[in-house]
């Protein structure tokens, strides 16, 4: 995600005499020097400040000290997702800001305008999800060594776009279990048409199957997508033992009926 992470707070120590009461905007090179929240992502895996072509940092002083400070970050958080219901799923996602070293007896966290504080594009969409809603909030983090810091979440609920997967995974094993369908109808005579009609969509299966799971965290619960897929191989699966009882069944009969063709054409000869 990139995003302008704006703060506001107020030093007295940083106010000034103006006539036309006009603020003061100043670039990265004075943050050194005052003193601004220490605030970090608590889920982040990676994130970076924008540097081109200068540092994306902002930092305006008002003559009555209040300040804005301002940067352009993106972040690579973590979300803790259930894909029991995959492709199916709706997740709940959220990206978490605190202090790292100012507990709430220091420093005070909150929202500026509450939910009016989140702000995005109209029209912003995602490859896989569709942003339902977005929303913040805030609460308490307790360290048990340090104690209790105030921290802020914007929460994300995100739903999956399911077109995707009905094209590669739901049509495709749809299409393999009615062509497996198709050797019913084929002469059960005919073993190497209905052999390798069965062979090949057991193994069509089976690379939809892998190239599904190769594309999935690798989790140790049960997925909807899963349980879609191995009840199609079932089928395809069942397709192929249906034409080798069948076939067994034939050949039994046949057998049958030839030992008694014989046993009449002995009868025949004694007579």
């Amino acid at each position: 995600m990139t995003l302008y992470l704006r703060h506001y707070w107020k030093d007295e120590r940083l106010s000034f005499q103006s006539t036309n009461n006009r603020s003061m905007t100043f670039d990265g090179r004075l943050i050194k020097k005052i003193w601004v929240p220490d605030v970090f992502f608590v889920h982040s895996k990676r994130s970076f400040i924008h540097d081109t072509t200068m540092e994306n940092i902002m930092l305006r002083v008002y003559p009555d000290g209040n300040v804005l400070f301002s940067l352009r970050i993106t972040v690579s958080a973590m979300c803790f997702m259930d894909f029991s219901r995959f492709p199916l799923d709706t997740q709940n996602c959220s990206l978490e800001l605190e202090s790292y070293a100012y507990n709430e007896d220091d420093l005070m966290l909150y929202w500026k305008k509450g939910n009016e504080s989140l702000k995005t594009d109209e029209h912003i969409s995602l490859s896989q999800f569709f942003i339902e809603e977005f929303s913040a909030s805030s609460g308490l983090a307790l360290y048990s060594s340090t104690g209790w810091y105030n921290r802020l979440f914007i929460n994300f609920i995100l739903r999956r776009h399911i077109f995707f997967f009905l094209l590669q995974s739901y049509f495709p094993a749809m299409l393999m279990v009615m062509l497996s369908w198709v050797s019913f109808w084929i002469d059960r005579r005919a073993v190497p048409a209905r052999v390798s009609l069965g062979i090949t969509t057991v193994l069509t299966m089976s690379t939809i199957i892998t190239g599904v799971s190769a594309s999935m965290p690798q989790v140790s619960y049960i997925k909807a997508v899963d349980v879609y897929l191995w009840i199609s191989f079932l089928f395809v699966f069942l397709s192929v033992i249906e034409y080798a009882a069948v076939n067994y069944l034939t050949t039994v009969e046949e057998r049958k009926q030839l030992k008694r063709r014989g046993k009449v054409k002995e009868q025949g000869i004694i007579s």
